[in-house]
């Protein structure tokens, strides 16, 4: 699932062109936890160059799994989701930036079962997020939103382990800033 997020990162890159220099590739963790239920982490990408509206819009990609948190050791149901996701960064010269993401995807639960086979496993994700980004003059930031999961479900329709609201705390370096000597 990963590969299907990273392939629409590289095509946003190849679409948006390249600035060398002054190009941004934001790679990282994201750790995600739906209110109320399950702890998902994993990775997540952005990028960005002068052309995306002066470095303020982000094209990106994540994936987080509960196999990465609740899961992990555990017998909590084993979900993914693979995310595409487009951010705004208000106050560009500010240490604590305003960030809206717009994220759309891909979620899929494993009951680990076959008696559970019959209920609905998988669902399309769509998510607007708002929140803030420490982004210090350092290859490093620290975005934390709140989002909303706009599909949800009771179980019967859909997954019903997709709850609407969560959190997330990203953290990322930008792999492309050369350090100063």
């Amino acid at each position: 699932m990963f590969k299907t997020a990273y392939y629409v990162l590289l095509l946003s890159m190849m679409i948006a062109g390249p600035v060398y220099g002054q190009s941004q590739l934001d790679v990282g963790v994201r750790l995600q936890k739906s209110i109320n239920l399950y702890t998902e982490n994993g990775l997540t990408m952005q990028y960005t160059n002068p052309k995306l509206v002066h470095s303020r819009l982000y094209i990106g990609a994540s994936y987080v799994s509960s196999r990465f948190g609740t899961a992990l050791s555990s017998n909590a149901i084993k979900q993914d989701n693979v995310l595409a996701t487009v951010s705004y960064y208000f106050r560009p010269t500010w240490l604590i930036q305003p960030v809206v993401k717009a994220n759309v995807g891909y979620f899929r639960a494993d009951y680990g079962s076959a008696i559970f086979n019959d209920l609905p496993q998988t669902s399309l994700l769509a998510s607007p997020e708002l929140g803030l980004c420490y982004c210090p003059n350092f290859p490093i930031k620290i975005n934390g939103s709140v989002g909303f999961n706009l599909i949800t479900s009771d179980g019967l329709t859909g997954p019903g382990t997709l709850y609407p609201v969560f959190v997330q705390t990203s953290i990322t370096w930008n792999i492309l800033k050369k350090p100063k000597p």
